[in-house]
């Protein structure tokens, strides 16, 4: 999709057309997470501090972002891919690679295809949108790129929309590109190879892998090589299931207040769990996260004998695992994850009180096995009530707010905060 959710809010508010819009956290750890192409022509992009995007364009309008609006327009989008395609797989809200070679005698060519969904998009949901065709994922993904709209010095420029490339043109479009622009070269991967010459993807792919063992690693050596001569074996994966479910937050300032800290552990527990029983998944192992005030990153698990839902058992876990942080110089940043997910139809293994409490002072997992059996029914009694009532009919005192209840979500203050409250 094109700038995504500044698209979504510009197609709202038709008054914010042709301005500089980005959608983020308005305050000092705020962050950029999308924005118009009227407002990248002053240099700024998505993941910008949104104290340097705002010093590169003063005049910009900042906007908050509503996720549950953009989630529901992903829904839609989805949708459109899944009536050319079922092997479709997410990148994110906003991209996903498909998978129509099965698609052909139906449907007609790729390109075809492509202008059929981004005609869909664009009629459905009066949004813009680029797609990209090759081969491979590589190649597919690069091809998108080229199909963007572009900014120069005299604006913004309408893309090709769609791009294709076939394969007895891959290695002449691969060629002149950086190496930057292949998978898994990030910017210390890039200098690596900057050092040794190697600035172009013809570079790359004109070398032994083994010379870059010594630097790189065998594996990353081989694969980058192959992929720097259009190799790219990877399938696209249909709807892969999540690994982990997981909230953070940044906070304004940095907090080292152990009550304040549980307080906003004991919300992401309930965004986490209410995220896992929406998913019909519990967490095996539960995962906190702390970064510090000189961005020291701090990170504490425990892997308990069966999974756990239950936001009051997660944040039992989680805060026996803050305790084991030092937080006298102050918290940045604090996350709580679930992971080692299981299906929820597992039966919880009980531990008739005979597992040992770990050496660190964590909570035994009988405690935690224990709430999630004690709750079970009261956890499936609130989940029917807010579906029948809304999600803020009920909740608990640490829900509460001056403006009624607010039920945490996984993706409350996505892009950092917006004032030092």
């Amino acid at each position: 999709m094109d700038s995504f959710f500044a698209s979504v809010e510009v197609r709202d508010d038709p008054s914010l057309a042709g301005q500089p819009v980005l959608v983020g956290g308005d305050g000092q750890r705020g962050v950029v997470a999308s924005c118009t192409y009227e407002a990248r022509r002053f240099g700024i992009h998505s993941a910008m501090p949104m104290a340097t995007a705002k010093r590169l364009c003063p005049q910009a309008i900042i906007l908050p972002g509503n996720m549950a609006k953009y989630v529901a327009v992903s829904r839609q989008i989805h949708e459109i891919f899944h009536d050319t395609t079922p092997i479709v797989e997410p990148l994110g809200l906003d991209e996903a690679f498909l998978d129509v070679t099965g698609a052909r005698v139906l449907l007609g060519t790729p390109l075809e295809m492509a202008k059929a969904i981004r005609t869909r998009i664009d009629g459905e949901l009066a949004l813009g949108s680029a797609v990209g065709i090759g081969p491979s994922k590589l190649i597919a993904k690069l091809a998108c790129r080229e199909a963007k709209p572009r900014v120069g010095p005299d604006g913004v420029t309408e893309g090709l929309g769609t791009c294709v490339i076939l394969p007895e043109e891959v290695r002449a479009f691969l060629d002149p590109l950086p190496v930057s622009a292949l998978f898994g070269v990030g910017p210390a991967t890039t200098k690596t190879l900057a050092r040794l010459g190697i600035e172009r993807v013809r570079d790359l792919a004109a070398l032994d892998p083994e010379v870059l063992v010594g630097h790189l690693g065998g594996l990353q050596a081989r694969a980058l090589v192959g992929l720097a001569r259009g190799e790219d074996p990877r399938p696209v994966v249909a709807d892969g299931v999540a690994k982990s479910i997981g909230h953070e937050e940044t906070f304004a300032v940095d907090v080292n207040e152990v009550e304040i800290l549980e307080s906003r552990l004991r919300r992401q527990a309930v965004a986490v769990s209410s995220a896992l029983r929406a998913a019909d998944r519990r967490c095996r192992t539960v995962v906190v996260k702390v970064k510090l005030a000189d961005f020291t990153l701090r990170t504490r698990s425990q892997t308990l004998p069966t999974g756990l839902d239950d936001h009051v058992a997660l944040f039992t876990v989680a805060r026996s695992l803050l305790d084991s942080v030092d937080v006298s110089m102050g918290v940045r940043l604090l996350g709580l994850s679930a992971t080692s997910l299981e299906d929820a139809s597992v039966p919880v293994q009980l531990t008739l009180g005979m597992d040992d409490t770990d050496e660190a002072g964590l909570v035994s997992a009988s405690a935690a096995v224990d709430l999630q059996q004690e709750r079970a029914a009261l956890e499936d009694a609130i989940v029917e009530i807010r579906s029948r009532f809304g999600r803020s009919s009920l909740g608990s005192a640490a829900m509460l707010r001056t403006d009624g209840i607010s039920v945490p979500a996984q993706r409350d203050v996505p892009f950092g905060p917006t004032d030092p409250d």
